[in-house]
């Protein structure tokens, strides 16, 4: 399947699916879902990142589990929005989970959601490391879900 536009893909989610937010790490894949109404993104999982063909039936689990009709996936631009290698392995990464899953997709700008999760749980949370090290990650690929859920809200 080839990437859509995030307006196009919401478009075409079916009514009382879910979308399945992924902000692929370099050592986890967090994992948020958003409500049926497509208003509200929750953290869900982190997974340990390995190769895709070891990530799919993970991922597959929870799209079939949840009624998932699409996939959101964080692209790491560089802070001046640059398309840098990051990037274009998430790209990479995204198409061939999408084709795998047959389900369509889209890559988000992901820039400082990680740093934004983390400023959070250490001001307002006062979190320790260990704790922060739990759910940034589920947390991360929430705020970014949001942020597309936000975006692209059908008025």
């Amino acid at each position: 399947m080839s990437l859509f536009n995030p307006q196009e893909l919401r478009k075409a989610i079916q009514p009382n699916q879910r979308v399945l937010g992924l902000d692929p790490g370099s050592k986890t894949i967090g994992i948020a879902l958003s409500d049926v109404s497509l208003m509200l993104a929750s953290p869900f999982a982190g997974i340990r990142k390995r190769k895709l063909k070891e990530n799919t039936p993970e991922i597959a689990k929870i799209i079939k589990e949840h009624d998932v009709g699409a996939l959101i996936v964080g692209l790491p631009l560089s802070l001046d929005g640059d398309f840098g290698p990051a990037a274009r392995a998430a790209s990479d990464w995204t198409e061939a989970l999408s084709e795998r899953l047959q389900i369509p997709a889209c890559l988000w700008d992901e820039r400082l959601s990680s740093s934004a999760v983390n400023r959070f749980l250490i001001q307002d949370a006062d979190m320790t490391r260990s704790r922060r090290a739990d759910v940034v990650d589920k947390m991360a690929a929430a705020y970014m879900l949001q942020g597309w859920l936000d975006a692209t809200a059908l008025t």
